[in-house]
């Protein structure tokens, strides 16, 4: 195990910057993900640290091993890293049985057998793969067959683990199941682990910490919770789960209040105060779905918060719950709720502190 400090990283590709400066200080044993969408860098931070690609700039240390300084002009060949790397494609040997794929990067280092043989059991006992070790990867499922790579670079013992997308190519169940045994295997080795994802559920899910990456810079890098319930611009808010973004302008503060006037109608949401907002200001509001109310007209208020008038213009059934898309002004909201409600006219019940306000009007496209 081993702390990973990258330290202004920066990788052109022609005129295009895909990692813009970004630093990073993963602690030792600690599970980190790169979050975002496609073309934002996390990939290419990825490879840059396994040495798959050179850096233009920065520098790249892990442990007291310098993988990577433009400053000395240092690079360390991606052989002598020491990096266990899981791609999304399992590139599993079709003519070698389980174990064989699993032995060949011990092979590769001149192991000899005895202990081989046992690593090889150990390594596929961590991923409960042992009575599959004479099978073939045809005769395994997707699942199985992303074990069987895992297996293979744990076997060998690496300094840090590096996931580019690994459970990518598994259906929703499958992958949902794989995130529960990926989760109990890195905290079993305690290996430092960078995971590159685009999947907001397997990010929070599986991560000490987040670095949510938008055009090759970091955005946010915090706890799974802060970044969720904290996000900080509307980009992380609508990228980490899914929000609700309403404009409109700060009217003023009574008391431990803030009030803001929604565009397209009377409607007024009531917040606590936030800090730096100020009367007169145009604001941006981000909702999550799941933290409003739909009432039927006349229906009493739940509790504290704001009422909105809204309209109820399509509704899907989820099974266990209700998609309902409103009208509140001159914005459409998404709301997930149990209740079945008809179309038409209805209240939107907003609590105190569901909204988070952000200066300006910058808003992720719909």
């Amino acid at each position: 195990m081993a702390e990973v400090r990258i330290q202004g990283l920066l990788k052109k590709f022609g005129s295009v910057v895909a990692v813009d400066h970004i630093d990073l200080t993963i602690a030792d044993g600690e599970f980190l993900t790169l979050l975002g969408p496609s073309g934002c860098g996390k990939s290419t931070t990825l490879a840059a640290v396994a040495g798959l690609d050179r850096p233009d700039g920065g520098s790249i240390r892990v442990g007291e091993t310098v993988f990577y300084d433009s400053a000395t002009g240092a690079f360390l060949p991606p052989e002598r890293r020491n990096c266990g790397l899981v791609f999304q494609s399992y590139a599993l040997w079709p003519h070698m049985t389980v174990a064989e794929n699993c032995a060949y990067p011990l092979k590769l280092r001149r192991m000899r057998g005895a202990e081989r043989a046992q690593r090889v059991d150990e390594a596929l006992a961590l991923v409960e793969m042992q009575p599959y070790a004479a099978r073939y990867p045809h005769q395994l499922s997707g699942g199985q067959q992303q074990r069987v790579a895992l297996a293979r670079t744990l076997v060998y013992r690496p300094t840090i683990l590096l996931l580019d997308e690994p459970l990518s190519n598994l259906d929703a169940k499958l992958r949902e199941r794989a995130r529960t045994w990926l989760a109990q295997i890195t905290k079993k080795v305690g290996l430092t682990t960078i995971y590159v994802t685009h999947d907001q559920i397997e990010a929070l899910a599986l991560s000490d910490r987040i670095a949510v990456m938008r055009e090759g810079r970091i955005a946010q890098l915090d706890t799974p919770r802060v970044i969720y319930e904290q996000p900080s611009d509307p980009f992380v808010a609508d990228f980490i789960g899914s929000s609700n973004f309403l404009k409109g302008t700060a009217e003023g503060v009574t008391g431990d209040a803030l009030s803001i006037r929604l565009d397209g109608g009377n409607n007024v949401i009531q917040l606590g105060l936030r800090p730096g907002i100020t009367s007169g200001q145009r604001v941006t509001i981000a909702i999550r779905p799941e933290r409003i109310a739909v009432l039927a007209t006349g229906e009493p208020s739940p509790g504290d918060g704001s009422l909105l008038d809204a309209n109820i213009v399509e509704r899907s059934y989820l099974g266990s719950r209700w998609m309902y898309h409103l009208e509140v002004g001159a914005t459409l909201l998404r709301v997930e709720t149990a209740r079945e409600l008809p179309v038409g006219r209805v209240q939107v019940h907003v609590p105190p502190g569901a909204a988070l306000v952000f200066a300006g009007e910058e808003a992720p496209e719909a």
